[in-house]
């Protein structure tokens, strides 16, 4: 899967030091999977949640940190949407980001 954009990945950790182990290794598991839908996603990361509009969130970190994702499955691109506190998401409309 081709992830866009790994900045905000970067800049998240940057800030959250914490989080830049959990945040690679989700980037290194993504980049190389091949999710053609939902059920792939599920299959990688069961703790997933799919959400409408070919959103996921991940929980990062024990479920400290959340990262929002929209999947372009045909295309096999992944666009992070969000990177953020399990209290930062609460305040977030996953399905409008």
């Amino acid at each position: 899967m081709h992830i866009i954009t790994f900045k905000r990945l970067s800049a998240f950790w940057d800030v959250h030091p914490d989080a830049e182990q959990p945040l690679r290794a989700w980037f290194h598991h993504a980049r190389r999977a091949a999710w053609w839908t939902p059920a792939d996603v599920k299959r990688d990361f069961a703790g997933a949640s799919i959400i409408t509009g070919n959103r996921v969130v991940f929980n990062i970190k024990g479920n400290t940190y959340r990262v929002v994702v929209k999947i372009e499955y045909r295309l096999g691109r992944i666009y992070i949407r969000f990177v953020g506190s399990h209290g930062e998401y609460d305040r977030v409309d996953v399905t409008t980001i």
